[in-house]
């Protein structure tokens, strides 16, 4: 009985929207990390993409709002700090869609690793899917993109930071 709730719980928490993407669900970016269910409470974990993410309180809010109207009474939703987010939790699935809504998601394995500090050689414009593209500000329409131009179709684009 507790697995089935819990899935219950977890399929409406995975179905928000992330307020600043909205054609990316909060699984989708890799924000959702837990579902527990503890007697009648529900607990859900969600880590932000940055510590201080302006999107949390939304998302904390719709996460509480999503499992009220799915018939849980007791929610607590939680802010997990660490380990820290990676864009390595981004699902394939939510990559294919920011290409789609014309953001560039992030590419090969988070940077914050051990070893060599890795670096794009190239960004695929979402648009036009030419190389020729070059970073204009490292700071885009929100803290987790940065801000490129396609060289090819002139188009400016929001990159997805790999962090």
């Amino acid at each position: 009985m507790v697995t089935g709730l819990r899935e219950r719980a977890w399929e409406a928490a995975a179905a928000v929207k992330d307020p600043e993407v909205p054609v990316l669900t909060i699984e989708d970016l890799g924000v959702l990390r837990d579902v527990t269910v503890e007697g009648d409470r529900i607990r859900v974990d969600i880590t932000p993409t940055y510590s201080g993410c302006p999107a949390m309180d939304a998302i904390r809010d719709d996460v509480e709002l999503a499992l009220t109207h799915a018939g849980f009474g007791d929610v607590e939703v939680r802010l997990v700090l660490s380990p820290a987010w990676t864009t390595d939790w981004m699902s394939d699935e939510g990559k294919r869609k920011l290409t789609e809504y014309g953001i560039a998601p992030p590419t090969g394995g988070a940077a914050h690793r051990q070893g060599p500090v890795r670096i794009a050689l190239g960004v695929r414009c979402p648009r036009c899917g030419s190389l020729d593209t070059r970073e204009i500000s490292r700071f885009g329409s929100t803290s987790c993109k940065a801000l490129y131009e396609c060289r090819a179709c002139l188009e400016p684009f929001d990159r997805f930071k790999a962090i």
